[in-house]
């Protein structure tokens, strides 16, 4: 495979890396490098890492230190060379092209760990996890990634992918023996407690997307009440700058404002919304109809009053949104001041379901899409093992339950425009 290079850092750095990988990698970088020990990096060990200067067409662009890893103990699985220079874009640019020149390609985004995946050094779930852990802004998404990356969404998978195999092969060999009704190898009613088990750990899985999706992206907390209830105020509160305008006439928030923050290793997303009223103002009239947007779409929602003024009716709320009444002004809670704001912060960090770095959570859409199709293909077995239908039918959607659970892996042949969507996504130089 053609050897490809890229800047493997971002860019303000006081070392950068270079990174190039490939079948003849440690050739392409031999031609650039001059070892202070006057050997040539062919002959190096593998692991190993080397002072010289790097040199092309007679100019001296840095002195570094260049790492050598030979296949399959490399990243990509190939051979491969990392160059640690000084941390110049220009420098770092100019290594590249000299290595251009000598041979390599320009790697496009996500190729090495395209490579990775394609050398059985990673799957694809594990692959997708590269690109979130580099995403990574919170303790929680650090954690969530990490635990894919280490395989056990993979092993999960793969325990699931044994017993059905398991449920396979038994209706398989029913079907072998067919004549002979005297065998009987597949207990139904075994079978049917095995298949509702796996669909059961399938649901568990799937519905952990939404818990991933709010860790991924923040948790949405709408704030929510009448006009100059202090809704603003306690925006400004909770990030902790003048974020949102504050006023002591109504109407004053004309649209929602969003700030983001964390709590207890989580990102909270607060939307600061209209104060909620009758009203003939247009302007403020859409700034009330972007509120009960903002209401429909939060997990969590903040209503806001003060003594004297009622809480705002909220219609077809979500069985799964929170809500947490604050009166403000009073001693036990006054925005202004920061009084009862940390016993609002913990409300916040306990409406998060807590998990250990055990637990497997779903980030991906790609990957719920497929948890969701094997959802279907179980249920189908299930109800043909419930209703006494012919077990080569089943065996079929049992197949298909283990080609969906594939798809998240990469253990079936994955099309190419999956891939090319998959990696794309990534930075260059990973």
């Amino acid at each position: 495979m053609n050897s490809i290079c890229a800047i493997a850092t971002a860019a303000g750095g006081a070392i950068g890396i270079v990174r190039l990988s490939g079948t003849n990698a440690i050739e392409i970088a031999d031609s650039v490098f001059n070892a202070v020990n006057h050997k040539s990096l062919a002959e190096s060990q593998p692991n190993s890492v080397h002072l010289g200067q790097i040199v092309a067409q007679g100019e001296l662009i840095d002195e570094a230190l260049v790492t050598v890893f030979r296949a399959p103990h490399s990243y990509t699985g190939e051979d491969s060379v990392e160059f640690s220079c000084h941390g110049s874009r220009y420098v770092l640019q100019h290594v590249v092209e000299a290595l251009i020149e000598a041979g390599a390609q320009q790697a496009a985004p996500g190729e090495f760990t395209q490579r990775a995946f394609l050398n059985g050094k990673l799957d694809l779930s594990q692959a997708e996890a590269v690109a979130d852990l580099i995403a990574a802004d919170s303790r929680a998404t650090h954690r969530v990634a990490m635990s894919q990356l280490r395989g056990q969404f993979s092993n999960e998978l793969s325990h699931l992918r044994e017993q059905l195999l398991r449920l396979t092969s038994l209706l398989e060999l029913e079907l072998d023996f067919s004549d002979h009704e005297e065998l009987e190898f597949a207990d139904r009613t075994e079978l049917l407690q095995l298949a509702d088990t796996i669909r059961q750990r399938v649901s568990t899985l799937a519905a952990s997307f939404r818990t991933g999706q709010a860790l991924k992206k923040g948790i949405p907390v709408a704030i929510v009440g009448a006009p100059n209830v202090g809704k603003s105020t306690l925006l400004n509160a909770l990030v902790g700058e003048e974020r949102a305008i504050v006023s002591d006439i109504q109407g004053t928030t004309r649209d929602t404002i969003e700030d983001t923050i964390q709590l207890g290793g989580i990102t909270f997303r607060f939307i600061d919304t209209a104060g909620i009223r009758h009203t003939t103002d247009q302007i403020e009239s859409l700034g009330i109809e972007r509120s009960l947007a903002a209401v429909s779409k939060a997990q969590v929602i903040l209503l806001v009053t003060e003594p004297g003024v009622p809480y705002p009716v909220l219609n077809d709320l979500r069985p799964d949104q929170t809500v947490i009444r604050i009166e403000n002004k009073t001693a036990s809670f006054q925005a202004k001041f920061g009084i009862g704001l940390e016993e609002l912060k913990q409300q916040l960090i306990a409406v998060v379901p807590a998990h250990s770095d055990t637990d497997i959570i779903v980030t991906s859409t790609r990957h719920y899409e497929a948890l969701l199709r094997a959802y279907e293909a179980l249920q189908r077995v299930i109800d043909g093992l419930t209703s006494g239908l012919s077990g080569d039918l089943i065996a079929e959607d049992l197949r298909l339950t283990l080609s969906h659970l594939a798809d998240i892996t990469g253990g079936i042949i994955t099309p190419q425009e999956t891939l090319n969507t998959i990696f794309s996504e990534f930075c260059i130089g990973k």
